[in-house]
């Protein structure tokens, strides 16, 4: 593999854990796996390993630009994530708040619904 792909998978684990990474891994199939090489150079190796933006301002981005695009099934993910980058609850409601002016309410009102959702999940796991 590249070092693009190694920096990308040792930063995925990072932000994403690395159980859910392994699930990840042992579900990949030959059929996807070029895509989820394409996402780990990608996403992982290039854009959230730049330096240019800390860890938590990328993850309040991912999370309103997720929001404000109607891709609500990766916020979960994204929120659980949040532990490993610095971005606090308060910090994630924030960026919902710019995607009610910016983008819709319908939208931001749908992604608090799931972090609410998920924050409950976690607070019962810990």
């Amino acid at each position: 593999m590249s070092d693009r792909f190694d920096k990308g998978m040792k930063l995925r684990r990072k932000v994403l854990g690395d159980a859910h990474v392994d699930r990840a891994e042992a579900a990949k199939t030959p059929l996807d796996e070029p895509f989820q090489t394409l996402i780990t150079q990608s996403a992982w190796g290039t854009v959230w390993a730049s330096d240019a933006i800390p860890l938590r301002e990328r993850s309040m981005l991912t999370l309103a630009i997720l929001a404000a695009t109607g891709n609500f099934e990766e916020i979960p993910m994204h929120v659980r994530a949040c532990a490993n980058t610095g971005a606090s609850r308060e910090d994630i409601m924030e960026a919902f708040q710019h995607v009610a002016i910016y983008a819709g309410v319908p939208k931001a009102n749908h992604a608090i619904k799931l972090a609410k959702a998920t924050f409950a999940e976690m607070e019962n796991e810990a």
